[in-house]
C-alpha cells in the first residue's frame, strides 16, 4: 500500500506546491495538501500546526511534510500528534530532488582516504602555534599532521613539537629533505617519514616509522619500485609516492605514472601530494580537489599530503576531506559524483533559479501587504509588495521606486538583501531572502538551531517587516 503524505503550507505558496506535486511523475505515495491559514509557509511553528491542525486533517496519514524552515520542535510534535512530522527542502521546486536521492540520504561520514595536512613553518613556530595550528587542521578533517622542515633552518624544538603533537592526540609525519631531520623525527617517535627513496631507505632500518617512498629521480617510476622492493626485503612498511608535478612540468606523466604503479601493484598504498595543483595553480581549489579526488578515487590511493600555504588554497584541507567523503559515496553507490554534497559548489550552484518570471508574476499577484519581497530568476531581480512588481539587475534601479518614508533601518535592509540577490543572479547561485548565500565549504556558515525561533534583526528593532513567501 502507497505511502499517504499530508502537505501542510500557507497561501501564497499552496499553488507552486500544488503544480509541483502535480508535475512529479511516477509518485510511490498518495498526498494530501492543508492550507494551515497563514500567509506565508516559511514563518509556520510547530505551535501553530498543533493549534490549528485538526485531527480529521491528517487522518489515515503515515507522514506529514512541513516547509523546511518551519521552525520549532517537531519530534515532540510528532509525539503529540501521533504522526510523523518532517521537514521538507527550503523551496517547493525542489520537492522532486528531496523525494529522490534526498529520501536515501547519502552516508557522507565514511572515507577511505587519510589526509596529511602540512604545517610548512613548523621550525618558525613555538610549540603552542603548532598545536594550534594542527586543532585547525584536525577541525578541518586532517588525519595526520605533517610537521614541514625548511632548507638550512634549524629546528632544535622538533622532538618537543613531534611529543606534544602525540599527546594531544595526532598522529605525526616530518617532511624534511634531510636525513638527519628524519632520523631525528624517527627517534623521536613520528608515525611518518617524508620522504625516503633508493638511495636512503636504510634509515628505516633505524626506527618504527612508515616510511614514503618517492623517486630519486625525478619522473622516475623505476626508482620508485626499487624502493618498494629493497622496503620488503628488509620487511618495513612504507607507501610509494610517485609524485604529482604541475602543471606544464609534467602534470599528465605524473598522473599516467599513477595509474601505472596502481596497474603493476594492485594492492600497493599510496599517497598523492596535490599541493603542486592547489598551490601552485590560479583556480578555485574546490573544483582542483574534486578532480584530483575524483582520479584518487579511482586508482585506489589512500593517502594525500595537502597544504594552505598560499592565500586562495586557505580552505584546501576541508575541500579534501568534502571531496573524499563524496568520492567514496558516489563509488560505493556506483553513480557519478552529483547530489552527494554542495559543499564543493561554491562560486556556482546546479539549481540557482526555481522560480521563472511567470512563477513570480503569479505570486506577486497574490501579494495583499506592503511588505517588500525579493526574488532572483534568469532575467535578474524581481521586487515586489501589494503595490507592484519591479524588475532589473542593478539594485540602484530599485530605489527610486520604493517606498520607505525614511525609515532608515528598512531601507539598510533592501539594500542589503538586493546586494545579496545581484550577486547571486550574476554568479548563478540561490537567493533566499532573510538567508546568507551559500558559498559550499568555503564558508563556515553557523548552524541554526530549528527547534527555536529565530532572532529578530537589529534593523527590525523599529522598523517594518518584510516577508518571504
Amino acid at each position: 500500500m502507497a505511502e499517504k503524505l499530508l502537505f501542510l503550507t500557507g497561501k501564497l505558496a499552496e499553488p507552486s506546491l500544488r503544480k509541483t506535486l502535480a508535475g512529479m511523475e511516477s509518485l510511490p505515495f498518495e498526498y494530501r495538501i492543508h492550507q494551515l491559514g497563514l500567509s506565508v509557509a516559511a514563518l509556520m511553528t510547530d505551535k501553530m500546526i498543533a493549534r490549528r491542525l485538526k485531527k480529521d486533517d491528517f487522518k489515515d496519514c503515515d507522514q506529514i511534510i512541513v516547509p523546511g524552515r518551519c521552525r520549532g520542535d517537531l519530534d515532540a510534535l510528532s509525539e503529540q500528534l501521533g504522526v510523523a512530522v518532517v521537514r521538507g527542502p527550503e523551496e517547493v521546486k525542489d520537492l522532486p530532488i528531496y523525494f529522490g536521492r534526498e529520501r536515501k540520504r547519502p552516508d557522507l561520514s565514511r572515507y577511505d582516504v587519510n589526509i596529511f595536512a602540512e604545517i610548512v613553518d613548523a621550525p618558525e613556530r613555538d610549540i603552542d602555534s603548532i598545536l594550534e595550528r594542527a586543532s585547525y587542521y584536525r577541525d578541518c578533517g586532517a588525519n595526520v599532521i605533517d610537521i614541514g622542515c625548511l632548507p638550512e633552518e634549524k629546528f632544535p624544538h622538533m622532538e618537543e613539537a613531534i611529543v606534544a603533537l602525540h599527546e594531544a592526540g595526532f598522529k605525526v609525519s616530518v617532511d624534511s629533505l634531510g636525513l638527519d631531520d628524519l632520523r631525528r623525527a624517527g627517534k623521536a617517535g613520528a608515525d611518518y617519514l617524508l620522504s625516503l627513496t633508493e638511495k636512503t631507505y636504510h634509515l628505516a632500518e633505524e626506527v618504527d616509522s612508515v616510511a614514503i617512498l618517492v623517486p630519486s629521480e625525478r619522473g622516475s617510476l623505476a626508482s620508485l619500485e626499487r624502493a618498494m622492493e629493497s622496503m620488503d626485503k628488509i620487511n618495513r612498511p612504507w607507501i610509494a609516492d610517485p609524485i604529482l608535478e604541475p602543471i606544464h612540468f609534467g602534470l599528465t606523466n605524473s598522473i599516467v605514472r599513477y595509474h601505472d604503479l596502481r596497474s603493476r601493484y594492485p594492492d600497493a598504498p599510496m599517497m598523492m601530494g596535490v599541493g603542486n595543483l592547489t598551490e601552485l595553480t590560479d583556480a578555485d581549489t574546490s573544483g582542483i580537489n574534486a578532480i584530483l579526488f575524483g582520479i584518487i578515487s579511482e586508482i585506489g590511493i589512500t593517502n594525500v599530503l595537502t597544504t594552505e600555504v598560499s592565500p586562495h588554497a586557505r580552505k584546501a584541507i576541508q575541500e579534501a576531506n568534502s571531496a573524499r567523503r563524496m568520492m567514496f559515496a558516489a563509488r560505493e553507490d556506483n553513480s557519478l559524483p552529483r547530489d552527494f554534497s554542495s559543499d564543493l559548489l561554491v562560486a556556482h550552484e546546479r539549481r540557482p533559479f526555481p522560480d521563472n518570471a511567470e512563477d513570480i508574476a503569479e505570486l506577486a499577484g497574490n501579494i495583499k501587504d506592503p511588505n517588500y519581497r525579493i526574488k532572483v530568476a534568469e532575467q535578474g531581480i524581481y521586487m515586489f509588495n501589494r503595490d507592484g512588481l519591479i524588475q532589473d539587475k542593478d539594485p540602484f534601479a530599485f530605489y527610486p521606486q520604493l517606498d520607505l518614508k525614511d525609515d532608515t533601518g528598512h531601507a539598510f535592509y533592501l539594500g542589503a538583501e538586493l546586494a545579496r540577490a545581484q550577486i547571486a543572479w550574476q554568479l548563478g547561485k540561490r537567493y533566499t531572502q532573510d538567508e546568507e548565500l551559500e558559498w559550499g565549504c568555503a564558508v563556515t556558515k553557523e548552524q541554526q538551531d530549528l527547534n527555536q525561533q529565530k532572532v529578530e534583526g537589529s534593523t527590525m528593532k523599529s522598523g517594518k517587516k518584510c516577508g518571504t513567501a
